[in-house]
């Protein structure tokens, strides 16, 4: 058995990837670390764990649990990992950062974005990106994956066939995206209660975003040169999911069938991106509660424009599911293993 600990598992992300782990076959959870709840009974935290999970909050004494755990999983705000891993933790267990602090590989453009000095730089060379469908083989080698964001997650898959086949203009690229609440976490935040928050659709993070270099950078590698584009998110009042409708002009003019050929060659194959059939479009309610992407697009003759559209769970493939997939690539499991949970619905 892998034995797991979470440090952060009180959170929205913490808490999905407690219940994922604790379906997993192969594993076994031996740390719920949780600064805001040390000593409390986890069930009495979240109650749908009552009588499975007999176990209290411990801290995030990640030194500690190197010494229990075979993999770590920070579910955590940015910058409590950089300040916490060392040579000791990464030589006793693997990680799975679901933070930041790992992704971006110019020190200077994440510290300019998150506002924040980064406490172990020396890592981040190390460090691979946790987008398994494309990075599968570098996951499988690492000892420290950032596991990608959210609104990333989603923006890059959906775009990544069209970036890499060279298809599209990148300087062209925008990116509108809505997610659900949960995505901006548990703590009390006034622009997240109820009032604020029904009935009421809102941009934020406008032109300023921090996932934004993270999708420039990615997409970059993709397409082997820079990208700058325009991401705006927005958030709708409902609990989870994420859609990314993206929008960009076409080098050349192209066939539903040339463009299919380009998702296929990447996706075809993969068990956790649904290509949908055409003219049936990502929806948040089919992808609820699993590790499911949906993806589809449109080709815009009269403007010369595409238009790929993608659906997740921000909690599951945006979150916690990917870190599970991460962990099983890492450890050599069948990669879907844990995470047979099929989407939900109503």
């Amino acid at each position: 058995m892998i034995k797991a600990g979470i440090i952060g598992s009180t959170g929205y992300a913490g808490a999905e990837l407690a219940g994922f782990l604790l379906g997993h076959p192969e594993v076994q959870v031996v740390w719920y670390g949780s600064r805001s709840y040390v000593g409390e009974e986890y069930s009495s935290i979240y109650k749908n764990m009552f009588r499975m999970v007999d176990a209290k909050c411990m801290d995030d004494n990640m030194e500690e649990l190197a010494a229990e755990a075979d993999v770590i999983f920070t579910a955590t705000p940015q910058g409590l990992c950089a300040s916490l891993i060392n040579d000791e933790i990464l030589g006793k267990a693997k990680v799975v950062d679901l933070s930041a602090d790992f992704r971006i590989k110019d020190v200077r453009v994440y510290e300019t974005w998150y506002g924040l000095e980064h406490k172990s730089p020396q890592y981040i060379g190390e460090a691979v990106y946790g987008l398994c469908e494309i990075n599968r083989e570098d996951v499988k080698k690492a000892r420290l994956v950032a596991n990608p964001g959210c609104y990333t997650t989603c923006s890059i898959l959906t775009l990544y066939p069209l970036v890499k086949e060279g298809l599209v203009d990148v300087s062209s690229i925008i990116i509108d995206a809505k997610s659900g609440t949960s995505g901006a976490g548990r703590g009390a935040k006034v622009p997240n209660l109820f009032c604020e928050v029904n009935e009421s659709i809102k941009a934020y993070g406008i032109a300023s975003h921090r996932h934004t270099p993270e999708i420039e950078e990615q997409l970059g590698y993709a397409c082997g040169e820079t990208v700058v584009l325009n991401f705006t998110p927005h958030l709708v009042p409902m609990n989870r999911g994420i859609l990314a409708t993206a929008y960009a002009s076409l080098k050349k003019q192209v066939s539903y069938g040339e463009v299919r050929a380009a998702y296929e060659k990447y996706y075809g194959e993969e068990f956790f991106i649904r290509l949908l059939p055409e003219g049936v479009y990502p929806e948040t309610r089919w992808v609820e509660g699993s590790n499911f992407v949906d993806i589809n697009f449109k080709i815009d003759e009269r403007t010369g424009r595409i238009i790929a559209i993608g659906a997740l769970d921000n909690l599951v493939k945006g979150a916690a599911g990917q870190a599970v997939q991460n962990m099983n690539l890492m450890f050599g499991l069948a990669e879907a293993t844990g995470l047979g949970r099929i989407p939900m619905f109503p």
